[in-house]
């Protein structure tokens, strides 16, 4: 005889081992999310006009229709405002860090 409380039901093993494989590529894109913005900053730091009133409408345009050709199940309609999310806090972050300085605390 089989007890079933000693196996998990096949459906919740392969949910188990699915949220898994999403937890792994959430940990992998904070950290790409975390680069893009560090390499953002550079940028800013280096724009005669940066942070929010340096933002390039047309650039961010032309970034979600090359997103949209490796996503097309998301498609430049769902990426745009993900992508004006990622903008936006690496732009606040970065503008956050050239007014307090690295670490977020006192100027340099």
């Amino acid at each position: 005889m089989h007890d079933r409380h000693s196996e998990p039901a096949p459906v919740s093993e392969q949910i188990l081992r699915l949220r898994g494989r999403i937890d792994q590529m959430d940990a992998e894109l904070a950290a790409l999310l975390e680069r893009r913005a560090l390499v953002a900053a550079q940028v800013q730091r280096l724009k005669p006009v940066g942070y929010f009133a340096g933002r390039d409408m047309e650039r961010e345009r032309r970034l979600v229709e090359r997103m949209a050709e490796h996503a097309p199940r998301l498609g430049a309609d769902r990426l745009a405002p993900i992508m004006d999310s990622v903008i936006s806090a690496g732009l606040a972050a970065a503008q956050e860090e050239a007014a307090t300085g690295p670490g977020g605390v006192g100027g340099s």
